[in-house]
């Protein structure tokens, strides 16, 4: 079985937070603040990764 790959979101502000998104099966919500030069951060608890709309990181 295939591991699948972690969510990605595309966000227009470096502070996000994340709670895994699945109300009471998810994680406690975490603040965080996406680096200008990396353009991306990543959930610690879900692996989730918020990317800045623009960023060095965004492809699209």
């Amino acid at each position: 079985m295939p591991i699948e790959a972690p969510e990605v979101e595309i966000v227009e502000t470096t502070r996000v937070s994340c709670d895994g998104g699945a109300g009471p099966l998810g994680h406690p919500r975490v603040w965080m603040t996406i680096p200008e030069d990396k353009g991306y951060v990543e959930c610690g608890y879900c692996d989730k990764k918020f990317v800045l709309r623009g960023g060095p990181a965004d492809k699209g």
